[in-house]
């Protein structure tokens, strides 16, 4: 049997991703599970993959990328008893989710509510497990802290704001002004980082400074936002949008790491949740299931500002390219 899935040709801009169909299906091995995939994601760390700066991917053209999933199972392989047929699971793939079928080991997946969404599902997966573990176990914040989350209008950033009004943090977020409204909805004062010094901003409201800044921006902006937290405050880099080669992303690495053998009280922390998930698989499952319960609860809902067809991975990375998504893309599979 035949199935489609998206092939990454080489490494490049979004035109070498390409729809394939592979003639025969990936047969599981002991301990593995093969899964029929329901929706995944296309996100920036998608599009480092693709562009060949991940540090922590290897791999080398041609495969099939895609960062996560959600799907049912489809075929257990021997060994397999925690798992049946039609199950449906979640998982952090790194690569292969762009696909119809996806075989993975079972103890990599986490059973998802059979009442939440795909969409809403695998929304959680990398974006708001990244935001949760940033929050919780690499700055450590708590109810009533002060924090500034750049690119609060994107997913991640996004995911950092819904969550901080969970846990009731005050919470600023650089944006452009058409995210302003939405971050508002959660309790976040806005910053139009086009017209605003979030610098001046941040000491004008909190002249003693904040309590952690969650910077996905990278490069030069990380030297700013080092100058708005407390002396006890926490600074935590994650994804450099402003990369263009993996030196950019391994120069942030060491600024970081150099920051924190320097004498000042705060401190700083460079976030994988690639790393993250390889070093303590425990806290992803965790975590994630964690999200997925108040999914189900309807403690969170996922901003996505776009629905696509698989088929149309490469178009969602023209928007991830261009900074158009405006929040998070999902690939729906077989629909």
């Amino acid at each position: 049997m035949a199935y489609k899935a998206v092939i990454l040709t080489a490494f490049g801009g979004p035109d070498v991703l390409r729809v394939e169909n592979i003639n025969e299906l990936p047969e599981p091995q002991e301990g593995e599970v093969r899964i029929r995939v329901l929706a995944c994601s296309a996100s920036f760390t998608d599009t480092l993959i693709r562009r060949g700066i991940y540090p922590d991917v290897s791999e080398q053209p041609p495969f099939i990328p895609g960062y996560d999933m959600v799907g049912v199972v489809d075929k257990p392989g021997t060994g397999v008893t925690s798992l049946a047929v039609g199950d449906k699971v979640a998982a952090l793939t790194i690569t292969g989710a762009y696909a119809e079928y996806v075989v993975l080991p079972a103890d990599q997946l986490v059973r998802v509510p059979e009442n939440v969404d795909n969409a809403d599902a695998v929304s959680l997966i990398l974006t708001y497990v990244a935001a949760h573990q940033m929050l919780t176990r690499s700055a450590q914040v708590h109810e009533g802290d002060a924090v500034l989350i750049h690119g609060a209008g994107g997913a991640v950033g996004g995911a950092l704001v819904q969550l901080g009004a969970v846990m009731k943090l005050r919470m600023f977020g650089t944006a452009s002004e058409s995210q302003h409204e939405r971050l508002r909805h959660f309790g976040c004062d806005p910053i139009d980082y086009r017209n605003e010094d979030f610098v001046e901003t941040i000491r004008a409201a909190i002249p003693q400074g904040l309590d952690a800044v969650f910077d996905g921006i990278g490069g030069d902006n990380l030297k700013r936002s080092v100058k708005v937290l407390g002396k006890e405050g926490k600074l935590v880099a994650y994804g450099s949008y402003n990369a263009t080669s993996s030196r950019d992303l391994v120069r942030d690495f060491l600024r970081v790491n150099l920051w924190n053998i320097l004498p000042w009280r705060s401190s700083a922390t460079f976030y994988s949740i690639g790393a993250w998930h390889r070093k303590h698989p425990d806290w992803f499952k965790q975590d994630l299931t964690t999200l997925l319960g108040w999914l189900s609860e309807g403690k969170i809902k996922p901003f996505i500002s776009r629905k696509m067809p698989l088929e149309e991975a490469s178009a969602a990375h023209e928007l991830l390219d261009k900074g158009a998504a405006g929040g998070k893309i999902v690939l729906l599979v077989g629909e």
